[in-house]
């Protein structure tokens, strides 16, 4: 992909964290936060982060595990699976959404974004994604798999911008009565959500066993268009 990535670092309350930023070819364009996983900025978050960027966006992946153990990548069975869960039962929420709100903030100044700011999320990034957005840090949303969305749909009220929700039919950590909750809470605002037959969870990584090309690419050309209508 013909990209230019480096790290940055993001300011934080006084302190800094890092994030992985992919220009496109134009060096310019719309901002997009890619939230990572539970398994760190990790190749394949790097690589999803370049894929925005050769479709035109300024992406940038923040650190979310920064506080617990910064520039951590996983992968996703074994010991890594075991490290990640163990990370993720330290992080702090509410710091996290303060994070990622920094990372819309600190992308909004620079001069290589010159449109709306989104964000895309994958599993605990989708999460974090729902949850920033009703903070009024995003343009746009976008959540694959978010767990735990069904349990704070309280916020939902808060989300004013365009929200979109991809889930996999067969995703045991989302059982279909929670995927309906979340589709009759937004049913009368701007948002769409999509189910996938035959779809695990983490479906959009290449890197996972359950990975699903065709639902990854159908989510991603939904995600792309939808960013283009609102972007």
């Amino acid at each position: 992909m013909n990209v230019q990535s480096h790290w940055i670092d993001i300011p934080a309350n006084g302190d800094s964290f890092p994030g992985y930023l992919s220009l496109p070819k134009g060096g310019k364009g719309p901002g997009v936060v890619i939230i990572q996983e539970i398994f760190g900025v990790n190749a394949h978050i790097r690589s999803v982060a370049d894929r925005y960027a050769a479709a035109g966006y300024v992406a940038v992946a923040p650190d979310i595990f920064w506080r617990v153990e910064p520039r951590v990548e996983l992968g996703y069975a074994g010991a890594d699976r075991e490290k990640a869960m163990e990370i993720y039962g330290k992080l702090d929420v509410t710091q996290a959404v303060s994070d990622v709100t920094a990372t819309s903030v600190a992308l909004r100044a620079r001069p290589e974004v010159t449109g709306k700011v989104a964000a895309v999320g994958y599993c605990l990034g989708g999460r974090l994604a729902y949850l920033s957005t009703a903070q009024g840090a995003f343009d746009i949303a976008v959540a694959y798999y978010g767990g735990g969305i069904q349990n704070e749909l309280e916020l939902a009220d808060k989300i004013k911008v365009p929200m979109q929700f991809h889930y996999g039919a067969l995703d045991a950590h989302i059982p279909s009565a929670a995927v309906d909750l979340v589709k009759q809470r937004f049913a009368d605002k701007d948002a769409q959500l999509y189910v996938y037959p035959n779809a695990d969870h983490g479906f959009n990584c290449e890197d996972r066993a359950s990975y699903n090309q065709w639902a990854s690419a159908l989510a991603y050309g939904r995600t792309l268009t939808f960013l283009g209508e609102h972007v």
